[in-house]
């Protein structure tokens, strides 16, 4: 018999499983500029005010990321590419969209990089599963998913996503980290266990540091570690 931390993490599995079979596509759209007059020298834009916050690359993703050394009493590993799939399934209803993707990572827009690690307690024996993700975006972009996850984790009581039925999503409160962060909870029922969930997203800039703790042995939806959450949002400010 699988142990109870070997089923979350099957289940974790079989969805992205499921979801890297299925299809999706997205095109970015630009811009053409409007003529200017040749005589006058072009003025040069300012991405802070224009553009707002560039996203960062995959290799200062990887930089900016928590490692064992950043939050003692924890073992860090790399989460596996085939558990953070590079595709939306679409959820029913689509309104809870924003909330669906987040359990594979992902977002509308799409981040340009991303990065995940699976964390264990070295103390605690609870069958916590613990995941940190790091997603870079325009500073735009990351400001429009946090407010999509506010917004549907205020709305969407429940959704089924790649077979999987989600319940009793409700909104909880938000470390005061960051430029600003949005937490809730809810109920995913994978392959027959109950397994409450919790997540936490903080914006800094243009970075998303997505944190998430399930357990299949807790009634209630476990918390994300403070002191996990604070070392990741520090490393990233300290990083950029």
């Amino acid at each position: 018999m699988k142990s109870v931390r070997g089923r979350v993490l099957v289940g974790i599995g079989v969805t992205a499983a499921l979801a890297a079979t299925a299809a999706c596509g997205g095109q970015d759209t630009g811009g053409s500029g409007g003529g200017s007059d040749p005589k006058k020298p072009a003025a040069k834009a300012t991405p802070t005010v224009q553009e707002g916050l560039k996203p960062l690359t995959q290799a200062q993703l990887t930089k900016a990321v928590i490692t064992k050394a950043d939050v003692k009493g924890y073992r860090v590993d790399d989460t596996p590419d085939d558990e953070i799939p590079e595709v939306s399934v679409p959820a029913k209803p689509a309104a809870c969209q924003a909330l669906a993707d987040m359990f594979l990572l992902g977002t509308e827009p799409d981040a340009t990089a991303r990065v995940s690690r699976s964390l264990t307690s070295l103390k605690q024996t609870d069958g916590t599963v613990l995941r940190v993700g790091l997603l870079a975006h325009k500073e735009s972009d990351a400001k429009k998913v946090v407010a999509d996850l506010r917004a549907q984790s205020g709305t969407c009581d429940s959704y089924e996503h790649t077979d999987y039925q989600y319940t009793g999503v409700k909104p909880a409160k938000a470390p005061a980290l960051g430029d600003e962060a949005v937490s809730y909870t809810m109920t995913s029922d994978i392959e027959g266990t109950k397994i409450p969930v919790t997540y936490t997203v903080v914006r800094s800039g243009s970075t998303l540091a997505v944190f998430s703790a399930m357990s299949a042995l807790k009634g209630n939806a476990p918390e994300v570690p403070a002191a996990v959450v604070e070392a990741q949002v520090a490393k990233i400010e300290k990083s950029v």
